[in-house]
């Protein structure tokens, strides 16, 4: 059996689609599916356009992530105190 390709996709691969392009992550295909999408579903377009805010926005907040090593601590933190709590 071989699988066919569809050019239509539903509201919910557009969305998977969409979060794929933001990343950089979708194929030629993938992103023709959802440009026709687009084309004719206007909660899509709303979603999309949402996207792009958002993803925008996180880029220019330069949020900082903790490093391991902080991550680290942290977890062992958290299990000690849970451990000293549940006794």
């Amino acid at each position: 059996m071989s699988k066919k390709k569809k050019i239509i996709c539903t509201c919910k691969e557009a969305n998977h689609i969409c979060d794929k392009v933001q990343y950089k992550e979708a194929s030629l295909f993938e992103k023709l599916k959802l440009y026709l999408h687009l084309w004719f579903c206007g909660a899509c377009k709303k979603f999309t356009k949402n996207n792009i805010k958002l993803t925008k926005k996180l880029k220019e907040s330069k949020l900082e992530c903790l490093d391991e090593s902080c991550k680290a601590a942290m977890k062992t933190t958290l299990k000690k105190a849970i451990n000293e709590h549940s006794d």
